[in-house]
């Protein structure tokens, strides 16, 4: 295995639960793929959740070496869980088509949430 990306990023979940209702939905329609906000309303701890796919979407773009920028946005990254729990990392579009060019053949992600904060690490490979 090569790795030709990581990436990493950390978001204070405090910074998420402080918000209104209004914000917290702007924020999450922007941060999120239509099945992620499926998700997201439906749970107990709709911050935590909003924080680590946050992170993680944060994350990959860096792996990729963008970004949010360069064409690659948020609605780009699908952040899915196992039956286990385990989380899987689904790109599209601009996403996929850079990771492609890096010669990423496989992606892997990390999510924790820990108190106040969420994390996330990324790992583009050969």
């Amino acid at each position: 295995m090569s790795v030709v990306g990581i990436g990493t990023d950390i978001v204070d979940i405090r910074r998420i639960a402080k918000m209104s209702d209004n914000a917290q939905q702007r924020l999450a329609k922007r941060i999120l793929t239509a099945a992620e906000y499926q998700r997201y309303t439906a749970i107990k701890q709709p911050e935590q959740f909003l924080a680590k796919r946050w992170a993680g979407k944060e994350a990959a773009a860096k792996a990729l070496g963008t970004g949010i920028a360069a064409g690659v946005s948020f609605q780009h990254f699908d952040i899915v869980s196992l039956a286990s729990g385990q989380p899987i990392l689904e790109l599209s579009a601009q996403a996929l088509t850079l990771a492609e060019q890096l010669g990423a053949k496989t992606w892997h992600i990390s999510l924790s949430d820990e108190a106040n904060y969420a994390t996330a690490f990324v790992v583009l490979s050969k």
